[in-house]
Formats: structure tokens, sequence, C-alpha cells
């Protein structure tokens, strides 16, 4: 988990890249620009916002052959282990990301390179890296006193509600590639930024397999146990699996089986689903790991817990006491209507 509220913007420098397929051109500053208190705390709610709003999915560097062969894991070492030399590191970036500018649908902008500190990760505090990119240009109207008269002036500049392009490169986990935080708000070509620029993996902490084993579990739900019992008891099973992960600081394959599935079969169908299936989410030969609090919260407010009937009437389960829909609910046979039913038993409506 990241926190931003007390980072400093300790350098900033300001390059930009054209197209290179269209023969643009690239302009790289010779120094850092001078950041002052006017304009600090307007960057970085343009720096940060959208890494606030965002899912926290961390990244790190990769390479097929040898971390080392990655030009921005190169990079990010040089400026960490000499943070005075970011400037002269950052055209290197930059010239990295115009090489990158090849397809014609790649946009020219701003390039920003940040070295930030006091960036809070894990409740560790460190340094990071910042790398933003500024695209897409807003009109605006300037006015000018022109003798007696005041005149309108059209001019274009950066909408800075809404960053295009960036990444949080943290100082932590260097072994491994770096954790890396990464927002591309304009996806015209999803391997432009991350793949052929940063060149990242999916980082796998205990976020990554908790999200990984989750999704895992709600298309289980979805492919096995809804053709097999019914709508009510795919929702019922979600609510058991979240409720695991809720209540448990790591998970344990063959405890959350137990305790979830009371169907034997239902147990022998998941261990298959997994050998077929496993691979796809990265969850093969995995069977304890510690359990990420957040992840779980994000995959509740995600998951579906309404029925809903060829009729038009819904019937909405409540995750937090999920014994109500096993006491409360039942599912039969009208042999004269010839449809099924849902029998729900209350003591009284609930004003809402």
């Amino acid at each position: 988990m990241i926190n931003l509220f007390n980072t400093q913007i300790e350098s900033l420098s300001i390059h930009r890249v054209g197209n290179k397929s269209r023969a643009e051109a690239i302009f790289l500053s010779e120094s850092t620009f001078n950041i002052n208190d006017e304009i600090t705390p307007l960057l970085k709610e343009y720096f940060f916002k959208s890494f606030r709003e965002k899912e926290e999915n961390y990244y790190q560097f990769a390479h097929d052959v040898d971390l080392d062969y990655n030009e921005m894991y190169t990079y990010a070492n040089e400026i960490f282990a000499n943070p005075s030399n970011v400037h002269e590191v950052s055209k290197k970036i930059t010239k990295h990301l115009y090489e990158q500018s090849n397809h014609p649908h790649i946009k020219n902008g701003e390039v920003y390179v940040t070295y930030l500190s006091n960036v809070s990760i894990d409740n560790k505090p460190v340094d990071a890296i910042g790398i933003f990119k500024s695209e897409l240009k807003a009109d605006f109207l300037q006015f000018e006193e022109n003798g007696s008269n005041l005149e309108m002036i059209l001019q274009q500049g950066i909408n800075l509600t809404k960053l295009d392009k960036g990444c949080i490169i943290f100082n932590h986990h260097k072994e491994e590639g770096y954790k890396i935080l990464t927002v591309d708000s304009n996806r015209y070509d999803a391997r432009y930024w991350l793949e052929h620029f940063l060149n990242v993996d999916a980082f796998q902490d205990e976020n990554y397999m908790t999200k990984k084993y989750l999704k895992f579990v709600q298309d289980f739900a979805k492919d096995v146990v809804l053709p097999a019992e019914d709508k009510k008891e795919e929702v019922m099973f979600m609510n058991r699996s979240v409720n695991y992960f809720a209540k448990n600081d790591e998970f344990e394959e063959q405890g959350f089986i137990n305790e979830v599935i009371d169907n034997p079969d239902l147990q022998s169908e998941f261990k298959n689903y997994k050998t077929d299936r496993g691979e796809k989410y990265s969850i093969e030969d995995v069977s304890n790991f510690p359990i990420a609090n957040n992840a779980v919260s994000d995959a509740r407010k995600k998951i579906k817990n309404v029925i809903n009937l060829d009729t038009n009437v819904q019937i909405k389960l409540d995750f937090i006491n999920p014994e109500s829909a096993e006491k409360f609910i039942e599912k039969g046979w009208d042999e004269e209507k010839q449809m099924y039913y849902y029998l729900v038993y209350f003591n009284k409506e609930q004003k809402s």
C-alpha cells in the first residue's frame, strides 16, 4: 500500500518527445526545471492523483535473458545510486521513450522525470523515480487588454486534472526488478508504455496472489458451481470464499476447500479445475500465501450478490450476514405453474 501525502519532488526534468515514425523531433532540456512553492502543489496533484485513485497493481522490470539487460532497470539503478545525476539519466530515459514512439498512433508530448523522496510503500519510507507524460492538449481562453478593449485569445495547454501516462519506480525490492506502479489513461497502444518502454511483468506479491486466486475462485463458481447447483449456491459459495479470505491472514488451500466447499463432488471438481486452469491464473503451483486485505476488499466490491430472475424480480443477498440466505431462503418447484420459486421468510419489512 502506498501513501504519497508527504512525498516531496526533489528535482524535475522536462523534455519533449515526438513520434519517430512521423519524423517528429525530440527536445532535451539542458538543465532541470526550478519548481517553486506556487507550482509544486499543482504538479503533485497532477502527477499523483491518478495513482491515489487507481487500484494498486504492481509491476517489476523484467527481461527474458537477464534483468541487467532491461534499459529502464539500468537507468533506475543509476539514479538511485547517484540522485544528483538524475537530469543526465532523464535524457537517456527520454531518448529510450522516443525510440519506442515509432507507431503512427503514438502521440507526441512532454516527458517529466522526477526524483521523489519520502514515499511510503508497505509502511516503509523510500525514494522513488516518477516518469510522467502529457499527450492531450486542451483549449483555454486568455484575456488581454488592448487599448480600451479586452481581447480574447485562444490557446492550448495541459489539463492538470488528468495524467495521460505515468509510472512510479520505488526504491524497493531492487533484486526482483523494483516495485512499480503505472497508469495509462490513453490506451491507444497498450504495448507502447508497459511492454516496449518499461518492459515489466506483474509483481507477484501477496496482493497479486490474492487477486489471482480470488479471480480463479470466481470463475470456478461461474463455470462449475452455477451449472451444478443454482444461482443462490453460486452467490453463497463466493460469499463463503470471500469471508475465508477476509478472516484469515494466511491462505491454506486444503483448509479453504474444507471450509468453503461442503459437497465432496465439488471438492474434486475444484482440484480438477485448478489442474486444468491454474496456469491461466498463475496459481498452478500455489497452495499457501499471505492474504492481502486490500485485495479482498476490492474483490468484495466487484462480486455480484444478486439473483436476477426472468420475471423481472431481483433478490439481493447480504455478504455481511451470509447465514441469513441459508436459513431464510428456500428454492422449490410449483407443479401447477410449472415454475421455480424462492420462498423468503421474514418478520417484518424494514424501512429503506
